[in-house]
């Protein structure tokens, strides 16, 4: 289930946005569907984790903060995903628990003016007072306290994660330039070229007749074709006569690989200089005209290219990792009953 807690820790006012919008979507949470009919929730208890009941209700909020498509599905999460979503989300809850009590155990707090905007925020999900105060019945008891507690509670659990998680899983400039020194092989490309096409297809097994045909279409293409001045021109070409998948990027396939590309295109490729064009040229059953837009010839790429999607991915490993063994210690000391 690690795909999942990357997200299990999204804010109580995101849990609480999308039990707003089940309210209007269905007039009353209690009739949300799933799996196609009515999911009822009553408050019935689902886990115990040291004593502290999590309900139903509680993990159906999960559930949507998972799937957050369940709209556009009817208010359902589809049944072939519900029992991995379900135990993701549970996972998910149990550990928001977990996190709470531990933050409640080092006596961490929350800053006054915090609370406040956070509320604020909260009331702004709410075009009308009227949709306010049945947000507030549904969820909070017609409470205001309960509904500040609530808010406490989730910003403690971000306390938590940014203390324990979020500082661990950064990486430092040098960290990231160690890690890209030890994995040279990472951030090698291949000799390529980036090309533009414009093709026509014969039949799977075509007859001699059948490829004639084909041919007789790229060949009446090919003057277009050369006589494109630029990439929109030949691209612009490419998206009204080719008959390839490409035809809708312009023609462009980016960079290929030379090992990728039949010989007979790779011969031609190295006889052009950047936005010149083949003649027609037979791969199989299809006819196809190149234009190069650049031969990059193999190499690595630079750390200053790669910095910021490393980072990103790097830390996103880090993170799941370090949470993981959050949840493994804070389960260690801990009671946890699925009900």
């Amino acid at each position: 289930m690690n795909k999942f807690w990357i997200a299990c820790s999204l804010s109580l006012l995101f849990q609480m946005n999308v039990s707003a919008q089940l309210m209007a979507s269905h007039g009353s949470a209690s009739v949300a569907k799933q799996n196609g009919t009515a999911a009822q929730f009553t408050g019935k208890p689902v886990a115990r984790v040291n004593g502290a009941i999590l309900t139903d209700r509680d993990l159906l909020l999960k559930e949507y903060q998972i799937f957050p498509y369940a709209q556009q599905h009817g208010g359902s999460i589809p049944r072939e995903m519900e029992p991995e979503i379900r135990s993701g989300a549970l996972q998910m809850l149990i550990f928001d628990e977990l996190l709470y009590q531990e933050a409640l155990r080092r006596k961490m707090t929350v800053p006054s003016a915090q609370l406040e905007k956070a509320r604020a925020e909260f009331r702004q999900l709410f075009a009308t007072q009227d949709e306010y105060q049945k947000a507030l019945a549904l969820d909070f008891q017609s409470s205001e306290q309960v509904l500040h507690e609530k808010i406490r509670r989730s910003m403690l659990i971000e306390a938590i994660l940014k203390t324990d998680v979020q500082r661990k899983a950064a990486l430092s400039p040098l960290e990231l330039r160690a890690y890209y020194a030890k994995n040279p092989a990472r951030f090698l490309y291949p000799d390529s070229f980036a090309i533009q096409t414009i093709s026509f297809i014969a039949p799977e097994k075509a007859t001699p007749p059948q490829l004639q045909e084909a041919r007789r279409r790229a060949a009446a293409a090919l003057p277009q074709a050369q006589a494109a001045k630029n990439y929109n021109e030949f691209g612009l070409l490419a998206e009204k006569l080719s008959e390839d998948d490409f035809r809708v990027k312009m023609g462009d396939h980016k960079a290929v690989p030379r090992a990728k590309i039949a010989p007979q295109v790779v011969q031609a490729l190295m006889a052009l200089k950047p936005g010149q064009v083949t003649g027609v040229l037979q791969v199989d059953q299809i006819f196809t005209i190149v234009r190069l837009i650049q031969h990059i010839p193999a190499g690595k790429m630079k750390f200053e290219e790669v910095q910021v999607p490393l980072k990103a991915e790097l830390e996103k490993k880090k993170l799941n990792e370090v949470r993981s063994t959050l949840n493994k210690r804070l389960h260690q000391t801990a009671k946890v009953e699925v009900l």
